[in-house]
């Protein structure tokens, strides 16, 4: 008997493993249109009204709040995202009170996914995109994405300065980015908008996230990004792999500044010394058995004694622009020459008073030559003057 069942059971089994081989791959059969290649399966059609003439079934609507510093330019704006709106169908309603927008659907709306892209509209609105940039959102080929920031990194030093790095020195790193992916980026507050292709859009946030969590600086996607551009124009790499072409970067670890750590204090398991009172200090210097008349003239005194001082100090510094600076005295060669030549004549001067005092003592002893050296000067003299 219990052989029977197991045989039941088997006969069973087996049923049930052909049924799901029999429905294995029901719809994986080829198509006809899977080998054309007049069809491009990523081109975006434009929508056509007479795809869908009778409009929609329902009124669906969205609504997003908004920060109050745009209250104002979005009543300004509010009439050109109206008018924008009203060509699809679609009717838009702004709130002031509640700080709210809402977009909603109408009898005449014949696209059932521009409701997708009117709430993209206002999200980009309530982001601080300009009015003139987020109504291209309705334009099939354009894509938005907001990509969340403030929650990938806790500290808020770290955050801001990650960010700087994205929008770099005079939004340069933004606008780099925006010429090589062909998307708008705007970085505001803890979330990035981004419009653009589906492609553009993958590249961007992708550089978002690489840059906030610290894996890649933005320049290096730059330059991977400038490759890619150039390996692009050469047909003859289509369908080869752009790995050994592209850049590795190897992240380094940069040595941080040791922070400067106070020496702890030995353990004591008494506690520190009570440090006196105000009464104490007065108990000790006398001052709490003064009677209130001398403590007041004591306290003037004091404030008197401050008050001169700052007076004093607060003149000198008046008087200190008017004290004519130091003039940086200049070494003239001049000068050290001429204290040579002094040197060099006061020396030849005693040589020749030495010489002078030798020829007196020698004139003493010789009257003759004497009268015959001093007769000579005198001839010069005389021979000058007839000249």
């Amino acid at each position: 008997m219990n052989f029977a069942m197991e045989e039941h059971e088997d006969n069973n089994g087996g049923d049930i493993s052909q049924k799901a081989k029999k429905h294995e791959g029901k719809h994986d059969k080829p198509k006809p249109w899977d080998d054309d290649p007049n069809i491009d399966r990523w081109t975006i059609e434009t929508f056509d009204p007479s795809w869908n003439e009778s409009g929609m079934l329902e009124l669906s609507s969205f609504s997003t709040l908004f920060p109050q510093y745009r209250e104002r330019y979005l009543q300004e704006v509010w009439p050109t995202v109206k008018s924008a709106l009203k060509e699809f169908g679609v009717s838009c309603e702004l709130n002031l009170v509640e700080g709210s927008m809402t977009v909603s659907t109408t009898r005449k709306t014949r696209d059932p996914y521009i409701i997708i892209k009117a709430r993209e509209l206002i999200r980009l609105l309530s982001r601080s995109v300009p009015v003139h940039q987020a109504i291209k959102v309705l334009d099939d080929e354009v894509q938005c994405d907001i990509i969340k920031i403030g929650n990938l990194v806790r500290s808020k030093e770290r955050f801001v300065k990650r960010r700087q790095h994205l929008v770099g020195p005079n939004s340069s790193t933004l606008k780099a980015l925006e010429i090589l992916t062909g998307c708008y980026i705007l970085v505001q507050g803890n979330t990035v908008a981004a419009m653009g292709s589906f492609k553009g859009l993958k590249q961007v946030r992708r550089i978002v996230e690489d840059c906030i969590l610290n894996k890649m600086h933005p320049v290096y996607h730059i330059k991977v990004l400038m490759m890619k551009k150039e390996l692009e124009k050469d047909p003859a790499l289509a369908n080869e792999n752009w790995d050994r072409f592209l850049p590795k970067f190897k992240k380094k670890n940069v040595q941080q500044k040791k922070l400067q750590t106070k020496d702890k204090k030995p353990y004591t398991p008494f506690p520190p010394p009570q440090q006196p009172s105000k009464i104490d200090e007065q108990l000790e210097s006398g001052e709490f058995f003064m009677s209130q008349k001398k403590k007041s003239a004591k306290t003037w005194q004091e404030k008197q004694e401050k008050q001169t001082q700052k007076t004093a100090e607060n003149k000198r510094k008046r008087e200190a622009a008017f004290i004519p600076p130091q003039e940086p005295r200049k070494q003239d060669t001049k000068s050290e020459d001429g204290d040579k030549d002094v040197a060099a004549m006061a020396m030849s001067l005693k040589k020749k008073a030495k010489e002078f005092g030798k020829q007196k003592l020698g004139e003493n002893v010789n009257a003759e030559v004497y009268i015959a050296t001093a007769g000579e000067p005198s001839k010069k003299k005389s021979k000058r003057r007839e000249t």
